[in-house]
């Protein structure tokens, strides 16, 4: 028998409304239909449910019993988008995933044969349960063989959980309790007068009057407890996935910098949606922290569209806004996308992302202007040092690199090399701010990442340099070297 598993991310809406708001960990908080004294409770925490509070109630009511209460609205779009967001993850752990239709937040999945690829299933639950833990969800989830079975463990246990054969999954279920279920309160009451508590009690009664007695959804409880409402996975069109990620060599908490590396990735994102003839909706940006969760943030033009210059403008804007709290080590883009009007489509094509022609032309322009000499290019050559493996000659026509690959990422951060490295100095000059490399008139030192050692030269001149990367505290990252022979440190280049 196949391997079945559900996934239940218990009040889904309230999960979120705690995502987007993070002060509120530890109060007590409610989702209600509307913002106002009228507003009706539709979910509370369990924080807020000791103070009193409770779905049904007035939230002045629930006000005047916990002045404390933090609650706000959870729109159904909200909950579509955390539906996708959910299901997207759950298909890197199986092929086939189906939403259920009825409770946003509860995900049957296929686990057939995973449990190879994870040691056990109970590792496999355990695996999905961490990764929706990573992006801010508190899930049950449980590894069976029937949907009522996983549903109704996933969401008593709030756990991680494997059963080993139908039977040991079938005297689990019947253990829950009816407390667990969404049923209406007055059947719970009635339930409870007759001392039925648990599945196992319920299914127990005589089936043919649970309908007329306890109402449909008592009766249907009981039809998915027998398996007699049974039928098979149905699970959703995988969507193709818009995204592109990168990883950084080193932590890098700068707004700016990460905007442009933002920038690189939605390039070829762009691309693919204008050839499906589709806009960015909405963009998701992934900040992976060094040893710290990652962030999550969404930007969403004010149209569907595919300039990049104002998405890239957006993104910046937020990262600006952002409290990283730590430097960034990676960095991942996604688009939500959505049919283009014509007119975006147009303009997408008439604005390419490179234009030769109008690069030979300003070309042209700086070499009648400057001289033939003020238009070169850097040709390879070999050398030991540096600034001998590269020389400059003429450029007549602009061109695409030849021996660029297809898809690859394009580089994010450029070395500018000086032609004669710049004495700074026998020591670094001490100040109340830290090291200066370039004297008290030049910004301190923040961080240093070497030395990389060039030594050798014995055929023409003993060279022995020690390179550092070094960042100061106003942005800039300075390529500098200590030259052991001179006993002194130069300025090679800069990072930009």
């Amino acid at each position: 028998m196949d391997r079945l598993a559900c996934v239940d991310l218990p009040a889904l809406p309230l999960q979120l409304l705690v995502r987007r708001h993070p002060d509120w960990k530890g109060a007590p908080a409610a989702v209600v239909d509307r913002d106002a004294p009228q507003g009706e409770i539709l979910y509370a925490d369990a924080e807020a449910r000791r103070e009193g509070v409770s779905p049904g109630q007035r939230y002045g009511t629930a006000l005047a019993l916990c002045p404390r209460l933090c609650a706000g609205e959870a729109s159904a779009a909200d909950v579509e988008r955390a539906v996708g967001e959910v299901a997207d993850l759950l298909e890197r752990f199986s092929p086939e995933v189906e939403p259920s239709a009825d409770e946003p937040g509860v995900f049957w999945l296929s686990a057939a044969g995973l449990e190879r690829l994870h040691g056990s299933a109970t590792s496999f639950a355990r695996d999905v349960r961490r990764a929706l833990g990573e992006i801010g969800f508190e899930a049950g989830v449980a590894v069976g063989f029937s949907r009522f079975g996983t549903y109704a463990l996933a969401r008593s246990l709030k756990a991680a959980m494997a059963t080993r054969s139908p039977e040991e999954e079938r005297a689990a279920a019947g253990r829950t309790a009816l407390a667990g279920y969404d049923l209406p309160p007055s059947a719970q009451a009635a339930l409870a007068r007759l001392g039925v508590v648990t599945v196992a009690q319920l299914l127990a009664l005589p089936p043919a009057g649970l309908l007329t007695r306890f109402g449909p959804g008592v009766h249907g409880l009981a039809l998915a407890a027998r398996g007699d409402a049974w039928r098979p996975l149905d699970p959703r069109a995988p969507s193709e996935r818009f995204a592109a990620e990168i990883a950084l060599d080193y932590a890098d908490a700068d707004a700016e910098r990460l905007g442009f590396l933002a920038k690189g990735l939605l390039h070829p994102i762009l691309a693919r949606l204008a050839a499906r003839r589709e806009a960015v909706a909405e963009l998701e940006l992934r900040i992976d922290l060094d040893h710290r969760p990652p962030l999550l943030a969404r930007v969403k033009p004010a149209a569907p569209t595919l300039d990049a210059r104002q998405l890239v403008e957006l993104v910046r804007l937020r990262l600006e806004a952002t409290e990283l709290g730590a430097g960034a080590v990676g960095m991942g883009v996604t688009a939500r996308a959505v049919e283009a009007d014509p007119e975006q489509l147009r303009l997408f094509a008439e604005h390419k992302k490179r234009d030769l022609d109008a690069a030979n032309r300003a070309l042209a322009r700086l070499r009648a202007e400057f001289g033939d000499a003020a238009v070169v290019r850097a040709r390879l050559t070999e050398g030991h040092l540096p600034e001998a493996q590269f020389a400059w000659e003429p450029l007549e026509r602009a061109a695409f690199p030849s021996s660029a690959r297809a898809g690859s990422a394009p580089m994010a951060l450029v070395r500018r090399i000086r032609a004669r490295p710049t004495p700074l100095g026998t020591r670094p000059a001490g100040g109340p701010q830290g090291i200066h490399l370039g004297g008290l008139a030049d910004a301190p030192v923040s961080a240093a990442d070497g030395p990389y050692v060039i030594s050798g030269g014995w055929w023409r001149r003993e060279v022995h340099r020690e390179y550092y990367f070094a960042k100061t505290k106003n942005g800039r990252i300075l390529w500098v070297y200590f030259d052991r022979r001179r006993r002194r440190w130069f300025l090679h280049g800069e990072v930009a």
